[in-house]
């Protein structure tokens, strides 16, 4: 099957594939993980690799403000299913672009007070997941 195209792809490419690089991690990008919560098939941006540990990388981009951020808790709720299932050892939920209103909200840990596995998911920013990434500390 191709690999779906997405909006997110041209800055995937030019900046998380490079800080994983840079930070020794090998990686797949949009690998497929199985069946999402409510039965669609579930693709993530990249499944990182350092030392035989995999991390999920899935990134949502928003550039004007939308419905981008009535997404992100589902998909934490579904990145926290895959690392439940043993599909990798924990996951990121990466917000790029300067359109999103509840940022400080998502990356503040407190879906964590909501939805009963969201500490399973870390939610950085682009600059923030570049830098650990960079260094080898995801």
């Amino acid at each position: 099957m191709t690999p779906r195209n997405t909006s997110t792809g041209a800055v995937l490419e030019a900046m998380v594939l490079p800080a994983l690089e840079r930070g020794g991690y090998s990686y797949r990008s949009q690998v497929e993980l199985g069946v999402r919560l409510g039965g669609r098939r579930h693709f993530v941006d990249a499944v990182a690799v350092l030392d035989g540990v995999e991390i999920i990388v899935s990134l949502k981009w928003q550039q004007v403000g939308g419905t981008a951020e009535q997404k992100v808790p589902f998909e934490v709720m579904c990145l926290a299913d895959c690392v439940r299932a043993g599909r990798a050892a924990r996951a990121y939920l990466v917000l790029g672009g300067d359109g999103w209103t509840l940022r400080d909200f998502f990356t503040s840990g407190a879906l964590a007070d909501h939805l009963i596995h969201a500490g399973l998911v870390r939610v950085v920013t682009l600059e923030a997941f570049v830098r650990l990434a960079n260094t080898s500390k995801l």
